[in-house]
């Protein structure tokens, strides 16, 4: 996927007004990672493919029914995926980022962008948000076995948890219906085939 064919996936699936808050909220990105190491440098020449493609297609496996409902995404890091997503949907989004520059900067995005009613930023650990979402989103962050255990207080049996892994470690799956009970299916990322996306469902502690 080109640059411009993914600035198209995004259009095409999101329309002018969210693409257009979505190109200022990258030309941001790409400004302060001058500044600070918000997304790999290698990346940032990619940055619609690898992040904001990466970031948008979980919008969809999150289901049409929730998307006036709260999302939290843990470890948002640079924005992805939490602050795209708030960009191209009307529900509330937590962003929950402990490191303290990357949380400034999310703030910042929020007051610029205008997203002040609709997205909160948390500048600690998800054991200390008190918020309870509908969708809870985790890019390449900790262990399966360590999001349950860290968010489970912020999910109930109705939240979906959509989780980038790149490639599938099965055995992880394994393990981890030993501690928890769930549904879940393996989902293909768009932006590369070698990676996946775990989406688990009805989660709860054995």
């Amino acid at each position: 996927m080109t640059e411009d064919e993914a600035r198209t996936w995004v259009l095409e699936r999101f329309g002018p007004v969210a693409t257009e808050r979505v190109v200022a909220f990258v030309a941001m990105v790409v400004e302060e990672a001058a500044h600070q190491n918000l997304i790999a440098p290698s990346t940032i020449p990619t940055i619609w493919e690898r992040h904001v493609v990466d970031s948008l297609q979980l919008v969809a496996l999150a289901g049409p029914e929730t998307h006036a409902m709260r999302w939290l995404d843990i470890g948002t890091g640079g924005g992805f995926p939490g602050m795209v997503v708030a960009l191209v949907r009307e529900g509330p989004v937590d962003l929950v980022e402990p490191r303290r520059r990357r949380a400034d900067f999310l703030q910042l995005c929020v007051a610029r962008l205008g997203l002040g009613d609709q997205v909160r930023v948390y500048p600690t650990k998800v054991e200390s948000v008190t918020a309870t979402a509908r969708i809870i989103s985790a890019r390449a962050v900790a262990s399966l076995e360590n999001l349950l255990r860290g968010a489970a207080h912020c999910a109930t049996t109705e939240t979906r948890w959509l989780l980038p892994r790149g490639r599938l470690d099965e055995e992880e799956i394994t393990a981890l219906q030993k501690p928890w009970h769930f549904m879940f299916h393996v989902e293909q990322s768009v932006t590369n085939p070698e990676s996946s996306i775990v989406v688990l469902d009805r989660v709860r502690s054995r």
